[in-house]
């Protein structure tokens, strides 16, 4: 067996990956990561180098790991800004980094793409080879962010420190409608949601749901120019440009849904979502301006409406945002693995994670007494 290094996810076949990736996660999807790098939102210049690993077994292969060298921590959602500067301080360089993640992308998904999924011995192999690469290019660690929690115990177990911290995801107990899903919420939550909604629609505003391959060029300059707006008020630019997200009309059509909101015909705001079969996944939003409830009903009502139409189980609005909860969002646990090539920052961010967790475990168990459910209910 044999692992080899990628410097782009166009020198790995995209059958041979997706074979790995499966259907879950669209944003696995070798397209996905194509695009990515082929429109340069992911690029050495953006600070992402790409370095996939693949694992053969002769001509077979048998498992692979999306991966990065990274001169900066922007765009992963795990925040080590701390660690960089306590290194930064010690005199050391805390870049590069290796990074396993789907590049701006703080969704929960396989980072150990594997033909058996139980197949530990590769998985080990890709760890090993991981840390190897590493040492190797001077990197001062490896990182993986936003792995499953059923590759928790084997990252661990080759040596990797465990840290852990907290979303806000929406399920669904098989609601026929809206009303039903608002059916299990307390009356003055219940009252407070349809609330929300009621002032959306008191401004006029009406929604439309465009599928991937609904989306021409026209749409997605629309749509990207809301976006951008929202982020440079923030004082940043969006991560994908917008020929990223032409191209998802093109290459995956069928894992893409945009709401547009429109005031007089005229779009006012916009959201992105990635889709598969079971999960919608909010990723991006954006507005011309302030309207009274209105993030609310474009991000996280329209997206449990459409859920419950289409059946799908679960609802992952993306990162942060204690707000949710109040919309029927409940606390759920994310992962990330770490391996620092520095033995005492090692034992010290040991100690913190150790520490970290347990804040994390008395918060979730905070949040979970403020849920808008009713006594008795279970939202998971």
């Amino acid at each position: 067996m044999k692992v080899t290094v990628h410097d782009s996810i166009a020198a790995i076949r995209s059958g041979d990956w997706n074979a790995l990736a499966g259907t879950d996660f669209p944003f696995l999807n070798h397209a996905f990561l194509e695009l990515a790098e082929r429109t340069g939102s992911v690029s050495p210049d953006a600070g992402w180098s790409p370095r996939h690993l693949v694992l053969r077994d002769g001509k077979t292969l048998r498992a692979a790991m999306p991966l990065y060298e990274k001169t900066h921590s922007w765009g992963e959602f795990v925040f080590d800004w701390a660690w960089a500067r306590a290194y930064e301080q010690a005199g050391l360089d805390y870049y590069p980094k290796l990074v396993s993640a789907v590049p701006f992308t703080p969704a929960p998904s396989t980072r150990l793409l594997r033909a058996d999924a139980d197949d530990d011995e590769a998985a080990t192999l890709l760890i090993e080879a991981a840390t190897e690469l590493a040492r190797d290019v001077e990197s001062s660690s490896f990182h993986v962010l936003f792995p499953t929690g059923n590759e928790i115990p084997v990252l661990e177990k080759a040596g990797l420190l465990v840290r852990k911290d907290c979303q806000f995801h929406w399920h669904n107990r098989n609601y026929a409608t809206f009303d039903d899903f608002l059916a299990t919420f307390t009356s003055a939550k219940r009252k407070k949601a349809r609330r929300d909604r009621r002032r959306v629609a008191e401004q006029g505003i009406r929604f439309r749901r465009l599928r991937g391959h609904e989306l021409d060029s026209a749409s997605w300059s629309s749509v990207y120019a809301l976006i951008a707006r929202t982020f440079m008020l923030r004082g940043s630019l969006p991560y994908f440009n917008q020929a990223f997200f032409e191209g998802l009309s093109d290459r995956l059509p069928d894992n893409v849904l945009v709401v547009i909101a429109e005031l007089s015909g005229r779009a006012i705001a916009a959201a992105v979502f990635y889709e598969s079969d079971t999960t919608l996944y909010g990723r991006y939003w954006g507005s011309d301006g302030h309207y009274d409830a209105l993030h609310f009903e474009t991000c996280y009502y329209q997206g449990i409406d459409y859920c419950i139409e289409t059946g799908k189980q679960r609802f992952e609005p993306g990162t942060q945002g204690e707000h949710k909860v109040a919309r029927g969002f409940v606390p759920v646990t994310t992962w990330s693995a770490h391996w620092l090539a520095h033995p005492e920052f090692a034992g010290a961010i040991e100690r913190y994670l150790d520490e970290e967790g347990r804040h994390i475990d008395r918060y979730m168990d905070a949040v979970d007494a403020h849920t808008p459910y009713k006594s008795g209910e279970d939202p998971s």
